[in-house]
């Protein structure tokens, strides 16, 4: 029987047959009928104690066999059939095992999911701007390309190229948040440093647009977090807010210090936002109602990532005068 394969059983066995034996000699030896009791009495127990361990292995065995199927085959545990002391016990611990696992795999199956749509969004953001730089390589083959034509061409295979070179850029940067390979200095940064930087790659742009950038705020406001990473998080914000105002429109920085946080308040008065996007604006590859074309959807995503690993926040809303509002707090 598989009971007496379990070398506890067998030893138990031998030891409660040694003494069954022991005793009942000593019985025989004073009275053969005490003896007889003590046999008769003796083996009733043993049979009762091995009889309650067999059922109480079969129950285990039960239970490892329905493991077995949910690990396998899904089938869940009816864990109300183990019911009674240490059984009891381990129904508990294997309840919160089993509620585990399934947690476990229904975040496994959503990553792969979002895996999955990551993978199909990224292909397509840069399959898009490389069949178009193929397009533009194929027509400046053409030897009877006037050069006008030529130098246009020219700039929007610029544009393309560096279009795919931010994401591959971004994306990456993203996939070192994911990693958590990203270490984040803690030194002491003023707050118009910190605007000043993020502004700079965006002067140009702006000036062609004839966009005003205004900056308010105290000379001494400061916080403390990484440099490098803040500036792109505040430059991504701020080359949203460029590309949603109008030519001519107004882009305002105000930031402010505090005994609890440093607050930088950027505003616009674009179009604002719809009120369905306001809940995905800072979802990967998100693209708004309001949305260019070269938008990929990745730069909001990237900027919260950014400041939440520095201990801030990161809100959008719409400003009541009209246009967007975004909101960073850098909290001590």
């Amino acid at each position: 029987m598989e009971f007496f394969r379990n070398p506890e059983i067998r030893a138990s066995l031998l030891w409660h047959t040694f003494l069954l034996i022991l005793f009942s000699s000593l019985g025989f030896f004073h009275d053969p009928w005490t003896g007889t009791l003590i046999a008769f009495v003796s083996f009733l127990y043993l049979f009762s104690h091995y009889l309650i361990t067999w059922r109480r292995y079969r129950k285990l065995a039960q239970l490892s066999h329905e493991i077995d199927n949910m690990l396998h085959n899904q089938i869940p545990i009816h864990f109300e059939k183990y019911r009674e002391g240490e059984l009891s016990i381990l129904e508990s611990e294997l309840s919160k095992m089993t509620l585990r696992l399934k947690e476990q795999a229904a975040a496994l199956a959503n990553d792969k999911k979002l895996l999955a749509d990551s993978m199909a969004d990224i292909s397509h953001q840069i399959r898009s701007p490389l069949t178009s730089s193929n397009l533009i390589l194929s027509l400046l083959t053409d030897p009877d390309l006037m050069p006008e034509r030529r130098q246009q061409l020219l700039q929007e295979l610029t544009q393309l190229l560096s279009r795919i070179d931010w994401l591959v850029e971004a994306l990456l940067k993203i996939s070192k948040m994911d990693a958590g390979t990203v270490h984040m200095q803690q030194n002491p940064i003023l707050a118009k440093t910190l605007v000043q930087r993020a502004a700079e790659p965006l002067i140009i742009p702006m000036e062609l647009r004839e966009q005003t950038l205004l900056i308010r705020g105290p000379e001494n406001a400061s916080f403390i977090g990484d440099l490098s990473w803040s500036t792109e998080a505040v430059l991504n914000i701020l080359k949203n807010c460029m590309e949603h105002t109008p030519f001519g429109g107004r882009i305002s920085i105000t930031f402010s210090e505090n005994a609890i946080f440093t607050e930088f308040v950027i505003e616009d008065n674009g179009p604002g936002f719809d009120k369905e996007d306001l809940p995905h604006l800072f979802e990967r590859f998100y693209k708004g109602k309001h949305a260019s074309e070269q938008s990929v959807g990745i730069g909001l995503a990237l900027a919260r990532m950014i400041i939440s690993q520095q201990n801030g926040t990161l809100k959008a809303e719409n400003r009541p005068e009209g246009g967007a509002r975004f909101t960073i707090k850098f909290y001590r």
